[in-house]
């Protein structure tokens, strides 16, 4: 297992003490750290799916009046 070095305000590391007293802090900051992977993971997936949308809409032709509601009508059951 590794050791992480970081600097916080002293604030917050005593209110992080004070909310987990008692508990693994170690384990805790473990998992707090996989959710922040995780929320910068899916953040990056949404750019890159909202690039390649507006990529698409830069060359797509735009769909007329009739033709839209045409896919709605095909598209109900």
């Amino acid at each position: 297992m590794a050791t992480v070095n970081f600097s916080v305000p002293d604030a917050i590391k005593s209110r992080f003490n004070k909310t987990f007293k008692g508990r693994n802090k170690s384990a805790v900051l473990s998992r707090l750290m996989e959710e922040a992977i995780t929320q910068e993971e899916n953040r990056k997936r949404r750019v890159k799916a909202v690039d390649a949308i507006l990529a698409l809409r830069a060359v797509a032709r735009p769909a007329s009046a009739s033709e839209v509601r045409k896919a709605r009508r095909l598209g109900r059951p």
